[in-house]
């Protein structure tokens, strides 16, 4: 792991704390300190477990492909690493919205529909999820979001889901090249102060669905929700073949 050797903002009071991260505000209003945890949840966090080492895991895959997309001339909101488990990102305004795209069909898609999972979609597909705790979650429809809730507008919309298809084909190709199917995953967006639409969050193996290429073995949260067992060691794997 290579840790950032540009100078650090003051690490100041909690600003947030989420299921898997602590959020810090610093001396740099521009920039936020998150520290990952080792808790594990599912289900709405019906389900809960601590995972020694998942919060080291987590953050320098996310930290790796979120490093990538950058140089590939993706707006993300990552900076640098700060240490195993602690990263420097950028401030956002957060969209209430979660972004799902999915390339195979597996779980909630799965129930849904009736299609087998590990179908294969004819073309990547991308669905928007209400980010509401206190609701679950919930799936909605392009109204739902512009004429019922207003969260964004038909134009935002657009452009939150061709970023995330553009993501998808980066991320894809990344994966494959490593041996890795990725199956779908979930992303959230939001403003820097300038306006820009800017990845923020994480991509690490509790926000994306994946697959050993040769095996189909999972290498995912799905190994915790589905009481799979060697759930440390699938992300201990995907740390590896990402290159941290």
């Amino acid at each position: 792991m290579e840790v950032g050797t540009t100078s650090l903002p003051e690490k100041q009071e909690l600003l947030y704390e989420g299921k898997a991260k602590l959020l810090y505000r610093t001396s740099d209003p521009e920039l936020v300190w998150v520290e990952f945890k080792d808790d594990l949840t599912a289900f709405d966090g019906k389900k809960h477990a601590t995972l020694e080492g998942k919060g080291a895991f987590n953050n320098q895959i996310s930290a790796v492909l979120m490093g990538m997309l950058n140089q590939e001339g993706m707006r993300t909101h990552f900076v640098q690493l700060i240490s195993e488990r602690e990263q420097l990102v950028r401030h956002l305004k957060m969209v209430p919205l979660e972004v799902v795209v999915r390339n195979i069909v597996a779980g909630s898609l799965s129930r849904r529909t009736g299609i087998a999972e590990g179908t294969i979609l004819e073309e990547p597909i991308v669905e928007f999820y209400y980010k509401s705790d206190e609701l679950g979650d919930p799936l909605l429809c392009h109204q739902h979001i512009t004429k019922v809730l207003r969260l964004a507008t038909q134009e935002e919309i657009e452009e939150l889901a061709q970023a995330g298809l553009a993501i998808n084909r980066v991320l894809s190709h990344f994966f494959d090249q490593r041996g890795v199917t990725l199956v779908d995953f979930k992303l959230e967006f939001g403003r820097d102060s300038q306006g820009n639409l800017v990845l923020g969050d994480e991509i690490t193996p509790d926000t994306c669905r994946l697959w050993d290429k040769a095996t189909g073995t999972k290498m995912d949260k799905d190994r915790f929700r589905r009481d799979l067992g060697n759930v440390a060691e699938a992300y201990a794997e995907v740390l590896k073949r990402v290159g941290a």
